[in-house]
């Protein structure tokens, strides 16, 4: 099973062992500071917002079309910026490493 470590806005750490689902549902239900999913996990809000660290960028991948749109959006965007909501944990991504975007 996959670890994920999200690092919020205020450096605390959570570390999920036996991550599974999307990043926003596994920070949701895990309470970590800075991660709502006001949508639900629909691609319509930012409030999952996380920048996946460098070395994790090609294994995590590039947003779609549509995810782009709503991440154009914000004025904290950039190339790492992905919404949690559209990113399935898998066992290639264990020991993955995301900073939470302070909404």
């Amino acid at each position: 099973m996959a670890t994920v470590t999200f690092i919020t806005a205020s450096g605390e750490e959570t570390v999920v062992e036996n991550a599974i689902g999307t990043l926003m549902r596994i920070a949701v239900d895990n309470g970590v500071e800075g991660i709502y999913g006001d949508c639900g996990g629909v691609c319509s809000c930012s409030t999952c917002h996380v920048k996946v660290r460098p070395e994790w960028l090609a294994k995590v991948g590039e947003a779609s079309e549509i995810e782009q749109d709503i991440l154009d959006l914000e004025d904290e965007s950039d190339e790492r910026s992905r919404l949690g909501c559209q990113v399935d944990m898998t066992d290639e991504l264990d020991g993955l490493v995301v900073d939470v975007v302070e909404i």
